[in-house]
């Protein structure tokens, strides 16, 4: 069983933009990609979430100035417990598997969010898992952001895993990702070389660092263009954390709903349409436009090239179907 130890860590951080009401369980979620949703939905029941001092419900509406304090127990654990979580296996051997992951969930256990992450799936789906990385981290080669969906790789051998380790670390993987981004992106395609370091204030985020930022690639192209929104596809040459999601922001074509490097953290239906506002209406996304459609490397037993794509989530696709039908109306 879980042991909490008398070591408590309290993360603090200020609301710096004005978020029209938006409830501060959600505004967590987007914020706290490394923690689940319903964590974060439990810590403020538990009344360890504060907005200046003062505990609150989750239905509270933040403010521009809010200084909201997290009080975060530190939890050992031993072992990961299993759990029947579905998975859309994309392929599957003796060897290794690919999953195309959902928004929403985390890849591997941490403090704060020890269930319901793909780990925990994957302990109760798959009879053997490499232990390279520890029982955290149970086959997990690559990860992906709590709210980027697609594909993600999982090995069932060491030997496998340290080989594909290995391709990974001499760039040998290819990666492929489809992003949503504001606005008409000027050229149709380029390449973004900009180093990336921890943000110098929020260090929750990720920034360009020409100081002490390590090298990062990433290579895009469009592929729609929809007026203030664009259809990319990105090639991240380096895996550098929030890589593709800072370049893009750099290049001043944020993701679209992303939480962290754009001014709106959902996008809304009228916000396409240009139709009145409707309060009771639901966004159509609310988490970062970001999937990770293709990943090729080579197969280390069967001796071959492997390439594979995860089909887009249904957010996204209702998306670009809105945006494909409003432009296919002002021909």
């Amino acid at each position: 069983m879980p042991q909490e130890t008398a070591e408590k860590k309290v993360l603090e951080f200020e609301v710096k933009r004005d978020y029209q009401g938006r409830r501060i369980d959600k505004y967590l979620a987007a914020r706290l990609q490394q923690y689940s949703r319903s964590f974060l939905q439990r810590l403020i029941k538990e009344g360890a979430v504060k907005v200046d001092g003062r505990p609150v419900k989750s239905s509270y509406a933040i403010r521009r100035g809010d200084t909201i304090a997290l009080e975060l127990s530190i939890i050992e654990e031993e072992g990961i417990r299993p759990e029947n979580i579905p998975l859309d296996i994309i392929y599957e051997d003796d060897y290794l598997m690919l999953i195309n992951k959902p928004p929403d969930m985390v890849v591997h256990p941490a403090p704060g969010h020890m269930s319901g992450t793909l780990v925990n799936a994957l302990a109760y789906h798959v009879q053997q898992l490499s232990s390279v990385g520890g029982p955290l981290k149970a086959g997990i080669v690559h990860r992906l952001d709590r709210d980027t969906s697609g594909i993600i790789l999982v090995i069932k051998s060491d030997q496998v895993h340290q080989d594909l380790a290995t391709q990974f670390e001499r760039r040998r993987v290819h990666k492929e990702y489809i992003a949503l981004v504001e606005g008409d992106v000027e050229l149709d395609s380029d390449v973004v070389e900009l180093p990336i370091g921890r943000h110098k204030r929020d260090r929750l985020k990720m920034a360009v660092r020409h100081d002490e930022g390590k090298e990062a690639t990433s290579e895009y192209e469009v592929l729609e263009r929809f007026g203030d929104f664009t259809l990319v596809k990105v090639m991240p040459r380096t895996g550098r954390t929030h890589q593709i999601r800072v370049h893009m922001r750099a290049i001043g074509h944020p993701i679209v709903a992303d939480a962290n490097y754009n001014s709106r953290d959902c996008l809304y239906r009228w916000e396409i349409t240009k139709e009145k506002p409707r309060p009771e209406e639901d966004p159509i996304l609310d988490r970062q436009a970001l999937h990770a459609y293709k990943l090729e490397f080579f197969h280390p037993i069967l001796k071959k090239k492997m390439s594979f794509q995860a089909e887009l989530p249904e957010d996204m696709k209702q998306a670009l179907d809105l945006l494909r039908e409003i432009k296919s109306r002002k021909k």
